[in-house]
């Protein structure tokens, strides 16, 4: 079932106002921006999907209700369900791409797969891309990609901080070693595979691919070839159910959770609450400090959820790293498009390219991230034109049977791993798609 929530609430429920204490008692919009919301709530991977969707409408509702939009511009939004699907993302991206009166400012596809679908339409309908932790590795290279923005991390930066981090529990070196990838058979899951075999390479240690077939619920085979291979590591690229699955079928096999490190999308509360101690020292890596409450957890609160205006119903997943992860990527949506006003005018609805402009320019310093509220959940960063990431930190938690806890330091990717792949393959594409890349050093 396609999860809408259209604008047509908002008129009714100003009408009703109007009616009861005349217009006078309306919000003074200046005028409105729209937001579409790409979500999964169906299917596999729904239990990430659903409290990553509230915490991007959260944040929506926090800024129309707390800050009165943006600069004075309401923010309008609709979700399209994509049950993880590429043809009903694509669908769901034609359908909301042209919406009146100024169109997207921009898409978050919640999809590896999509991304890459929607990557080649996007120039062409001068709409920009969001990837928050995931999409097209190469797309930081923003000469070339000049629509897409993985922002604060990609699937090779976490592949890299993931073996920088076993790495050191190692002494220092990974010679001899084995690290298993177990990874769903998919766009998504296949992407950290480049830069892998790159530092296996490099690093001296055997890499064993793993793929799992989607859903994820069948295992079993791929944990006794484990048990076998005896990997001195696991490297797990997963989401869903799938995640919940792979950490049963570990214990069964007698692999030790300690041993094992999740991507960010297989690391919320949601993927181990119900494992309890069967999941004890199973590691993940996150882009953000934690879902601990900040500022920003606070205001929520106050301005939607006492409300009874919250996303989520049960409120249980408000404060989970997912929901977090859910409100960044709405918080750098949002500064975008104020980003844009700054150049192009405040209290207007801006165009996707102007919020395209905005992507490029993000500076969030620590005195802005204060402000708005994730002083201690995000670390500064910018973007230029040639560089659509802006910054790759990343931390290393740990699940101690009843929360997850923060047990390293910020990383960051080893540029002389990563850089040379992003050019090698943003230039391939280049080639293939007969992309003329931007000359950045002109710009400025």
């Amino acid at each position: 079932m396609e999860m809408k929530r259209l604008n047509i609430r908002y008129a009714a429920a100003a009408a009703g106002l109007a009616a009861v204490l005349g217009s006078a008692s309306l919000p003074a919009w200046a005028d409105e921006q729209f937001v579409p919301l790409l979500v999964y709530r169906t299917g596999s991977f729904a239990p990430l999907g659903i409290p990553w969707a509230d915490g991007k409408l959260d944040y929506l509702k926090l800024v129309n209700a707390r800050d009165g939009g943006i600069n004075g511009v309401k923010i309008t939004y609709e979700e399209c369900e994509t049950a993880y699907a590429t043809d009903r993302g694509v669908e769901c991206y034609e359908r909301l791409k042209a919406h009146a009166p100024t169109g997207a400012s921009g898409f978050d596809t919640q999809s590896t797969g999509i991304t890459f679908a929607v990557s080649d339409k996007a120039p062409l309908d001068k709409v920009p891309v969001e990837t928050v932790g995931y999409g097209l590795s190469q797309a930081v290279d923003g000469s070339v990609f000049q629509w897409n923005f993985p922002l604060l991390g990609t699937y090779w930066t976490a592949a890299d901080t993931m073996i920088q981090d076993i790495t050191r529990k190692e002494g220092g070196s990974l010679k001899g070693k084995k690290i298993a990838l177990v990874y769903h058979d998919s766009p998504y899951g296949k992407e950290p595979i480049p830069l892998l075999q790159r530092r296996a390479a490099k690093d001296g240690f055997e890499l064993l691919l793993y793929p799992v077939t989607a859903p994820g619920v069948e295992q079993k085979s791929t944990w006794l070839q484990i048990r076998q291979s005896r990997p001195n590591y696991v490297l797990l690229w997963s989401a869903g159910i799938m995640t919940p699955t792979a950490i049963r079928e570990a214990q069964a096999s007698g692999y030790p959770r300690e041993k094992m490190y999740a991507i960010w999308w297989a690391g919320s509360e949601g993927d181990v609450k119900d494992l309890g101690a069967v999941a004890k020292g199973y590691n993940a890596i996150t882009i953000h400090n934690s879902g601990e409450p900040g500022k920003v957890s606070e205001d929520l609160k106050k301005f939607v959820y006492d409300k009874g205006d919250g996303s989520d119903k049960t409120g249980n997943s408000v404060g989970t790293i997912a929901h977090m992860r859910g409100m960044i990527i709405s918080m750098l949506q949002v500064e975008a498009i104020r980003t844009a006003q700054e150049k192009y005018g405040k209290g207007k609805s801006m165009t996707p390219e102007q919020v395209r402009w905005g992507f490029e320019n993000l500076n969030l310093t620590q005195e802005r991230l204060n402000q708005l509220g994730f002083g201690e959940i995000v670390r500064p960063f910018k973007t230029s034109c040639a560089n659509h990431l802006g910054a790759d930190w990343a931390r290393i938690v740990q699940w101690d049977g009843n929360k997850f806890k923060v047990v390293s330091d910020w990383y960051q990717a080893d540029k002389s791993m990563v850089d040379p792949l992003v050019k090698e393959t943003a230039a391939k594409y280049a080639k293939e798609k007969n992309i003329t890349p931007v000359n950045c050093e002109a710009q400025g």
